[in-house]
C-alpha cells in the first residue's frame, strides 16, 4: 500500500486473511456458504483495509502466499460509492496496476466468467428487473446472474465477494430493493438460479446492520470487528463532535447563530494558520458547511442565502471570489447570483480536493459516501425532524484533515455544529441518532451545549494575545491572504449595528484569538523593555493559597500596558516576585526527555518491522544516516553466516536440492465427498525458475519487504550464479531458528536505537515526531515515548470549580477553573506554600498528551496517571525547571502497591525527574491529620518499594520512610 496503516487496521487486514483464509478451506470442504462479518466504526478506513486485504491477497504477505487468480466482486448500493472505492484502490494500492480494478457497465459487459486476478465494481441499481445486465439480447449472451453463477461454481476457490453494507444512505423502497438484493447473494435466489455466494465478506458499520442481511442464512459467520477504542487512539478521527444549540428564544435566532458558527469557522481559519505556519504544513483550509431549508416552485431554498452570506463576510472580515462559494443543490447545477457574488455548482465528492473552496452550501446530498475532513463548522437551518438526516451528515464529518491528532492545539480536534432551531432535548435525538448508526460505537466524544452555557473551553499557555506577529514567509508556502481572495485583507467587518441583537450583543463577543507565534518572552531583557506584568500580591506565604484561587478574586488592572504582555502573571510573596513564563516552562517540559508510556493489550508490528521502520526515519530526520545500511548489513551477515554454516557441515547441498523440487500428490475422494486410500503415489519434478522466483519473493516478505533479498544477491553476485543465491536466501527464511534470531537481533537492536536516539526526537517536527511514536508503539506492548506538552488543549468546562491562577495552561483571562477533591486541594495548597513552587497542572487520565505510567495488577500491565506535574524552581541552576510527579491515593484501593511499585520503576528510569510521590493521609506525632508522602526519586525508598510484596509492607514504609 501506498498509506501506512494504522495499528488497528493492521490487526483488522491480519483478522481478515487468517478467516477468509479458513473460510476458503471451509467451503472447499463442506460447501457450507461461509460469510465473514467485518464490522468497524464510520472513519475507521474500512475502504482502505479491505483495499489493502485485496493486495495482500493477490501479492501475498508473510504470512500467505500470492494468489494472483484471485477474483473480487465489490458489492454496494450506490455506483457513486463504487467509484470512490475504485479510486482509493487505483491510488492507494501500490502493487494492483490500472485497469485490473473494472465497473461493471449496462452497455459493455457480456461474459461467461469473470477473469482472474480482476476486481470487479457492482451497485445494487445495475441488479434491478429493468436493468440491461439482467436481460438477454441480441447484444448481450450473458446476464450478469448467469455470469456470477458461472464464476462461483467455476472459480469457488478463489472468488470473493465482498457487500459494503458501510454507507447505507438510501431510506424507505429504495434501501429495501438493495437489502433484498444484497441478500440473493448470501441466501441464494431461486428466480436467477443463483446458490450462495461461496465466501462473502460484509463489511458494515454495525454488526445488527449486517446481521439484519444474514438473518436466516445456512452460512458459517466468521467475525472481524474494530472496537471504537482502538480507532479512539489512532487520531484518524477528530476527539469531539460539539453539537450547540440557543437557549433562548428569538424571532430572528437563525441568523444569531450562524454568526456564531461563522466566528468558530474564522477562528478555526486562525489556529489553523498559526499551526501550518509552526510545522511547515500546506494550509488545511476549514470548510464552513451551512444546510439550508428546501424550496419551492419560485424558491431555491426557503432560506435567504444572500443573507446567509452577507453575515459570514460581515462577522469574519472575508470578501469571497468566485469559487470560493459553492452549492450542491441536486435541483440545478446552474451557478447562483448572491449578493452579486456567482456562486457556481460542485460535485460533493470534489470538495475535499477543491482547496479553493470555503463555503458551501447545500440540502440533503452530502450525507451518502461525501468524505470531507476539511468540514470542521456546519450551521443547520433544518429543523428537529432532520435529527437522522443531521446525525448521517456528522458521521461523514468527523475524519481529521491531517489523518493524525494535533498535538500542539488540541482545539483542532473538534467538530462544530450549531443548530438554531434545535432545543437541548432534540439535540439528543441527534446525538441518539448518531450513535444508534453507529451501534453506539461512535470513537468520538459527542457533547450538546447551548451556546449561552459552554460544557468545553481552551487553555493555553499564551492566555493574553497581543496583535499576531507573522513569522517569515517560508519559500513556496502560501500565506493565508492567497486563499481569501485579493480583498480579503482590507475588507473591514460588517457595521455593528446590523447584527441581529436578539441573541447576542456583538460589542460583547470576544474576537477570535490572534495567535502570537514569537519566541518566548521571559527574558530579563523583553522583561525590561516590555510593559509591566500582571501582580497578583499575597501578603504573605500563608494566604498564597487565598489570593492565587479564590473563587471571588480578579486580577488588579492597574494600568493598560498590564494586560498587554503574552503569557505572563506574576504570583508570588512581594519579597520575592515569581514570573511564570509558560512557554518557557513548557518547552523545558518538552526537551526534558521526561518519560511517558504507552500500554497496548498487543503488538501490532515485529520487531523487525518495527526495527526497518525505525532505520529509515533515523535516515530521513539525517539523525543518522548510515545505520539503514548497517541494519541491512547485519541481517544479510546473518544469511551469510548460516549459509556458511550449513557449507562447512556438508548439508548446503542436500537442503539446496530440496528447494528446487517439489512433489505432487494425488487425492481421491468418492461420490460423497469422502476421501479414500489410492495407489497414486507422490510424483517429484523439479522447480522452474518462476516456482524459484516465487519462493524467493516470499521469503524476501519474511524478510520484511525491505529488499534484504536482493542485497544478498548484489553482494555476492560476481562469484555465485543468482538462482544458487535466491535458493541461500529461501533457505535462511524457512528455517525456524533462523527467523528466532533474526527476530532477536532486531528486537535488540530496536531498543537499542530507540534508547540512543529517544531523547533527540523532541527536536524533530510534530509529522516525524507522530512517526516516530507510532514506530515505537507498534513495536511494543509496552513502549516508552518523550512526554511532551501541547500549546493549547481543551477541557471540559467546570462551573463547580475553583479559579487557578498558577495552573500551566489558563483561559484568556489567565485562570483555569478545576474542580479538586479534598485530599487533591489539600496536597496542592501545601505544594503553593513552598518557595520554590512555580505552577501545576492537572494530568487527566487517557489524553493524547497525558503523562502515563505502567503497573503491574493481577499479572496484567495497565496504565496509570498521577494526578498532578508540579514545576520548581531549580535551585542549583537559576531559571530551570524541577518537574515532580505527584499522586495522593487513597489506601483503601485494592491497586496501592502495584502503583507504588509502578511509580519507584518509573523513577530508576527518569533520574531527571524531581519527586515522583505517592501519598495519603496520616497523623503526625500531634495527632493531627497531614498529607504523608512516599518518594519514590529516592534510591533508598525505592528500592525498598521495588522488594515489597504486601500491602501492609507498603503501609510500613509508609510509617518508617513517608515524610
Amino acid at each position: 500500500m501506498r498509506v501506512s496503516l494504522f495499528p488497528f487496521q493492521q490487526t483488522a487486514l491480519k483478522q481478515l486473511r487468517l478467516n477468509t483464509a479458513e473460510a476458503l478451506g471451509a467451503y472447499q470442504r463442506t460447501h457450507t456458504p461461509q460469510v465473514i462479518s467485518f464490522t468497524a466504526p464510520t472513519g475507521t478506513g474500512k475502504t482502505i483495509i479491505i483495499s489493502a486485504f485485496i493486495e495482500a491477497v493477490l501479492f501475498g504477505d508473510e504470512s500467505y502466499p500470492e494468489q494472483t487468480d484471485a477474483i473480487f466482486v465489490w458489492l454496494s448500493d450506490s455506483p457513486e460509492l463504487n467509484e470512490q472505492s475504485k479510486l482509493k484502490i487505483d491510488t492507494k494500492a501500490e502493487q494492483i496496476r490500472l485497469g485490473q480494478c473494472v465497473t461493471i457497465t449496462d452497455e459493455s459487459f457480456d461474459k461467461e466468467l469473470l477473469e482472474d486476478g480482476h476486481v470487479y465494481f457492482l451497485n445494487t441499481q445495475k441488479l434491478g428487473k429493468s436493468s440491461n445486465l439482467t436481460k438477454e439480447g441480441d447484444a448481450r449472451q450473458y446476464t450478469i446472474w448467469e455470469t456470477l453463477r458461472n464464476t462461483a461454481i467455476e472459480k469457488s476457490d478463489r472468488l470473493y465477494f465482498i457487500i459494503d453494507e458501510a454507507h447505507r444512505g438510501m431510506q424507505g423502497r429504495e434501501a429495501g430493493k438493495a437489502t433484498s438484493i444484497m441478500q440473493k447473494f448470501l441466501k441464494g435466489s431461486d428466480a436467477e438460479k443463483l446458490d450462495p455466494m461461496p465466501v462473502v465478506i460484509g463489511m458494515s458499520a454495525t454488526s445488527e446492520r449486517f446481521n439484519k442481511l444474514v438473518e436466516g442464512t445456512s452460512s458459517t459467520i466468521h467475525k472481524v470487528v474494530v472496537t471504537s477504542d482502538e480507532v479512539r487512539s489512532s487520531g484518524l478521527l477528530k476527539d469531539r463532535i460539539v453539537i450547540s444549540y440557543s437557549e433562548e428564544s428569538s424571532v430572528n435566532k437563525a441568523m444569531a447563530v450562524l454568526q456564531a458558527a461563522a466566528d468558530d469557522w474564522k477562528d478555526k481559519w486562525e489556529h489553523w494558520k498559526q499551526y501550518c505556519f509552526e510545522q511547515h504544513y500546506a494550509y488545511v483550509n476549514p470548510v464552513f458547511v451551512v444546510q439550508v431549508e428546501n424550496g419551492n416552485a419560485t424558491e431555491i431554498s426557503a432560506t435567504d442565502l444572500a443573507d446567509c452570506l452577507q453575515k459570514i463576510e460581515g462577522r469574519t472580515g472575508f470578501k469571497f471570489s468566485k469559487g470560493e462559494v459553492v452549492h450542491t443543490f441536486g435541483q440545478t447545477d446552474s451557478a447562483l447570483i448572491l449578493s452579486g457574488l456567482e456562486v457556481p455548482y460542485e460535485e460533493p465528492s470534489r470538495i475535499q480536493d477543491n482547496k479553493n473552496i470555503k463555503i458551501v452550501f447545500f440540502k440533503e446530498n452530502l450525507s451518502t459516501g461525501w468524505d470531507c475532513p476539511r468540514a470542521e463548522t456546519m450551521m443547520s437551518f433544518r429543523r428537529a425532524k432532520d435529527a437522522t438526516y443531521i446525525a448521517q451528515l456528522l458521521g461523514r464529518m468527523v475524519r481529521t484533515p491531517m489523518q493524525m491528532h494535533i498535538q500542539i492545539d488540541d482545539s483542532l480536534n473538534d467538530v462544530h455544529l450549531f443548530l438554531p432551531f434545535f432545543e437541548k432535548n432534540t439535540v439528543e435525538d441527534v446525538i441518539e441518532a448518531l450513535q444508534s448508526a453507529e451501534g453506539g460505537n461512535l470513537p468520538t466524544d459527542i457533547y450538546g451545549e447551548s451556546i449561552e452555557h459552554k460544557k468545553l473551553e481552551t487553555l493555553t499557555v499564551r492566555p493574553m494575545y497581543t496583535a499576531p506577529r507573522v513569522p517569515k514567509q517560508i519559500p513556496g508556502q502560501y500565506s493565508m491572504d492567497d486563499f481569501l481572495g485579493s480583498d480579503a485583507s482590507s475588507s473591514s467587518h460588517e457595521d455593528p449595528s446590523t447584527y441581529d441583537n436578539s441573541l447576542f450583543n456583538p460589542a460583547a463577543v470576544v474576537p477570535p484569538a490572534k495567535l502570537n507565534i514569537s519566541n518566548n518572552v521571559s527574558s530579563k531583557a523583553n522583561a525590561e523593555s516590555s510593559p509591566a506584568s500582571v501582580e497578583y500580591p499575597r501578603a504573605s506565604v500563608d494566604e498564597a493559597k487565598t489570593d492565587i484561587h479564590d473563587s471571588n478574586y480578579a486580577p488588579s488592572s492597574n494600568d493598560e500596558e498590564n494586560a498587554a504582555v503574552p503569557g505572563k502573571v506574576e504570583i508570588g510573596a512581594t519579597d520575592n516576585k515569581l514570573e511564570i513564563d509558560r512557554e518557557k516552562i513548557v518547552k523545558a517540559i518538552n526537551d526534558s526527555g521526561l518519560l511517558t508510556y504507552d500500554v497496548r493489550s498487543i503488538r501490532i508490528n515485529d520487531y523487525l518491522k518495527s526495527l526497518f521502520a525505525l532505520t529509515r526515519l533515523l535516515a530521513q530526520t539525517n539523525m543518522d544516516s548510515a545505520v539503514y545500511k548497517e541494519v541491512h548489513a547485519g541481517v544479510i551477515k546473518l544469511i551469510t553466516d548460516y549459509i556458511g554454516s550449513l557449507k562447512s557441515s556438508g548439508q548446503y547441498e542436500a537442503l539446496s536440492q530440496k528447494a528446487k523440487e517439489f512433489k505432487l500428490s494425488t487425492q481421491v475422494f468418492d461420490v460423497f465427498g469422502q476421501s479414500i486410500t489410492s495407489d497414486y503415489a507422490p510424483a517429484s519434478f523439479f522447480s522452474t525458475n518462476a516456482d524459484i522466483d516465487r519462493q524467493f519473493r516470499a521469503a524476501e516478505t519474511k524478510l520484511g519487504s525491505e529488499g534484504i533479498g536482493n542485497e544478498y544477491l548484489n553482494a555476492y553476485f560476481e562469484s555465485f550464479d543468482l538462482v544458487s543465491l535466491k535458493i541461500d536466501v529461501i533457505l535462511f527464511a524457512t528455517d525456524d531458528e533462523c527467523i528466532a534470531k533474526l527476530n532477536a537481533y532486531a528486537k535488540q537492536k530496536f531498543h537499542e536505537l530507540n534508547d540512543r536516539y529517544r531523547r533527540y526526537m523532541t527536536k524533530l517536527t510534530e509529522s516525524y515526531r507522530k512517526q516516530y511514536d507510532r514506530i515505537v508503539s507498534d513495536g511494543d506492548i509496552i513502549s516508552k515515548h518523550n512526554f511532551r506538552l501541547p500549546e493549547t488543549i481543551t477541557v471540559a468546562h467546570d462551573a463547580g470549580g475553583q479559579k487557578y491562577f498558577n495552573h500551566l495552561f489558563v483561559n484568556d483571562e489567565s485562570f483555569a477553573q478545576v474542580r479538586l477533591n479534598d485530599w487533591e486541594q489539600g496536597v496542592l495548597e501545601e505544594e503553593e506554600t513552598r518557595e520554590d513552587f512555580v505552577c501545576w497542572l492537572r494530568n487527566p487520565p487517557r489524553t493524547s498528551w497525558s503523562l502515563c505510567i505502567p503497573y503491574e495488577q493481577d499479572g496484567e500491565t495497565k496504565p496509570t496517571y498521577p494526578d498532578f506535574i508540579v514545576i520548581r524552581k531549580d535551585p542549583l541552576q537559576e531559571g530551570q525547571f524541577i518537574i515532580d510527579v505527584l499522586e495522593p491515593h487513597n489506601p483503601a484501593f485494592n491497586d496501592n502497591l502495584g502503583k507504588a511499585k509502578g511509580f519507584a520503576e518509573y523513577a530508576r528510569q527518569n533520574p531527571g525527574v524531581g519527586r515522583i510521590e505517592l501519598i495519603r493521609k496520616a497523623k503526625d506525632a500531634a495527632g493531627k491529620m497531614r498529607f504523608k508522602r512516599l518518594d519514590m526519586s529516592m534510591s533508598s525508598v525505592r528500592d525498598k518499594v521495588l522488594k515489597a510484596t504486601t500491602d501492609e509492607e507498603l503501609v510500613h514504609l509508609f510509617e518508617t520512610d513517608g515524610k
